[in-house]
């Protein structure tokens, strides 16, 4: 008998929709995968079982830093005051700081704080170029571990780990993608090679044996709980996902907004990164990606080989009145200021 349960499954995914090109040629040629998306049926737990981890390498290319946003810069505030909530007066150690702006922000939020990251770019001595384990000598009262998680092969025993080299003890928050928001809003360009794991908020109180909060943030597309480290266990099994059958239907619904005059989108990042991919499968072109993230603009996604544009020049690109297609709604409305209101924005998260 089989233990596990196949839900949905995509070819040809980019290894990584977070690592811009400097060239079209490159960004077409990057490595790919496949996602074959089950549901373990002892642990209930949901994972890509195509997934290969020796493809996946992160380094100083990786760029998934969002908090250029102001949107985005609000839900770490929301953020900052849950962990506030629990680990006020407390050490903490951000295990996958990225390019430590949260980590920054924590400290002029008055907390202290020592992060790590092997991707890490500058300078800070507070920041170790390194993963999380024993031979760090760190140790915290709380762990930070925020969009981690879903990239961690047996991400059980990853937890195991990390309070073992904590001294087997301290909270932890952990925040990642909503597996049911997933679900709900049918969002296809939400599944990623990269993300080997999607999480619902019932597969946290069965990992953990004592859940502090948990909840959602972010739009509902994030969830997130604060749980004692030490009371991490193998969950078992309580439900079957009840998969939607419709999943990959938006698709062309979505696709078809891109045949309605220009085809631009507003996103360079991991959502905009599959949208454009399924487009051009689905025989549209996409003409422009803008994205607010320096670091991207100039240089082009993977898969597509599309050049990623400063917003500035969208009225250079852009005919007023245009359809321009928003990732993600969460950023409809400071889009919508940046673009003067000039084009018809359209959320797919929201078709």
């Amino acid at each position: 008998m089989s233990q596990i349960q196949e839900l949905y499954r995509v070819a040809g995914l980019p290894v990584f929709q977070n690592v811009v090109y400097p060239t079209a040629e490159e960004a077409r040629d990057c490595p790919r995968g496949d996602m074959r998306l089950v549901q373990d049926l002892k642990t209930g737990l949901i994972f890509n079982a195509d997934f290969d981890p020796s493809r996946v390498d992160y380094d100083a290319d990786y760029q998934n830093e969002q908090a250029v946003s102001g949107s985005f810069r609000a839900h770490l505030d929301r953020v900052t005051e849950i962990i506030r909530g629990h680990f006020e007066s407390m050490d903490l150690i951000e295990v996958g700081c990225g390019k430590g702006w949260f980590l920054r922000h924590l400290r002029e939020s008055g907390f202290t704080v020592t992060g790590l990251d092997p991707t890490y770019e500058g300078d800070d001595p507070g920041i170790r170029k390194e993963y999380f384990g024993p031979a760090t000598g760190l140790r915290g009262d709380a762990l930070i571990l925020r969009h981690v998680l879903e990239h961690i092969p047996d991400p059980v025993a990853f937890l195991e780990h990390l309070c073992e080299s904590n001294g087997g003890k301290g909270l932890i928050y952990i925040e990642v993608p909503c597996f049911d928001w997933i679900m709900e809003h049918r969002s296809w360009f939400d599944v990623f090679y990269e993300h080997v794991n999607y999480f619902r908020l019932s597969d946290f109180h069965r990992i953990f044996g004592r859940v502090l909060e948990s909840g959602r943030v972010f739009g509902e597309q994030y969830l997130y709980v604060v749980a004692d480290l030490s009371s991490v266990m193998t969950p078992a099994m309580v439900d079957m996902v009840d998969f939607p059958e419709d999943f990959a239907a938006g698709i062309e619904s979505s696709v078809s907004r891109l045949r309605e005059g220009r085809s631009a989108i507003w996103g360079g990042s991991s959502k905009g990164v599959i949208f454009s991919l399924m487009a051009e499968r689905a025989g549209v072109a996409v003409d422009q990606v803008f994205d607010i993230n320096p670091v991207k603009q100039g240089r082009y996604l993977p898969a597509t080989g599309i050049e990623v544009k400063n917003p500035e020049r969208v009225f250079e690109l852009l005919e007023p009145g245009s359809n321009l297609c928003v990732m993600n709604s969460n950023y409809l409305e400071e889009i919508r200021a940046m673009t003067r209101n000039q084009y018809r924005l359209i959320a797919i998260d929201q078709l």
